[in-house]
């Protein structure tokens, strides 16, 4: 049976650029078709009947038409638009780094349901008004689980020990976690991590979100997970992260306790 060259597809907006005069090329990711790169011809004329329904932080209805290089939009309608978010610029920059990590964690028209979930729930969470910085940590982890890079952080990395809350603990994201202090793991820079972030790191990998929306934690805990792991999905994607820099910009301060 020949493919549908018409199709319908909930989406949501991980990039765009323009393109031309008129036109604009979006990245979406898709449920069942993965992330997609598509044309919205004409989408930035004022006469354009898209133009204010293709934006993102909105999970959309799109129509699409396939095409040689891209595929065209036709028509586009708005599920879930996820309007509270736009009104804090920490939480607008935290979701413009989410969607930079699902799109650079996805291959082109390979099926994406787990992580359209995950972007989903992470952008009605910053909506509903819960700590960015938070979220994040919490779509990292999971986004981590859904790449098959899980942080170890029960185990010794190395000798596979249990690790203990007596001793000390070193962060390696190139040996898959946390190295116990009788392995001083050779070769690779070694990050000291507090027994407090080890126990946050646990907390975020077997908590739901809600509990971990009501912990109450040291300001240098939360730095602390927060450099560990930023380092783990930097080394886990292979790349840096552009949207970082802006984030960490404009978002607010948060004093020592």
């Amino acid at each position: 049976m020949p493919i549908p060259r018409r199709y319908t597809t909930d989406a949501i907006v991980l990039s765009r650029f323009d393109l031309g005069e008129a036109d604009r090329v979006l990245t979406l990711i898709t449920p069942v078709g993965g992330k997609l790169k598509v044309i919205a011809k004409g989408v930035r004329r004022p006469t354009s009947r898209l133009g204010g329904s293709l934006e993102p932080f909105a999970e959309l209805t799109v129509a699409l038409a396939r095409g040689r290089t891209f595929d065209d939009v036709t028509q586009v309608s708005v599920g879930h638009a996820w309007l509270n978010l736009r009104d804090s610029l920490e939480s607008a920059a935290t979701a413009w780094y989410l969607a930079e990590l699902a799109d650079r964690s996805l291959e082109e028209r390979h099926a994406a349901e787990p992580l359209y979930a995950l972007l989903r729930r992470a952008y009605e969470l910053l909506d509903a008004g819960m700590a960015p910085g938070r979220v994040a940590r919490w779509y990292e982890i999971h986004l981590l689980d859904e790449l098959g890079v899980r942080p170890e952080v029960d185990r010794c990395v190395e000798c596979d020990r249990v690790l203990e809350s007596a001793e000390r603990f070193r962060w390696l994201p190139p040996l898959g976690g946390v190295v116990c202090e009788r392995c001083p793991g050779p070769g690779h820079d070694r990050v000291g991590l507090s027994l407090d972030a080890l126990k946050l790191l646990k907390a975020y990998q077997r908590l739901d979100i809600e509990a971990i929306a009501g912990l109450r934690q040291a300001a240098t805990t939360e730095r602390e997970v927060e450099a560990a792991l930023r380092e783990f999905v930097r080394g886990a994607l292979e790349r840096d992260v552009r949207s970082l820099a802006f984030l960490d910009e404009v978002r607010t301060p948060v004093p020592l306790r």
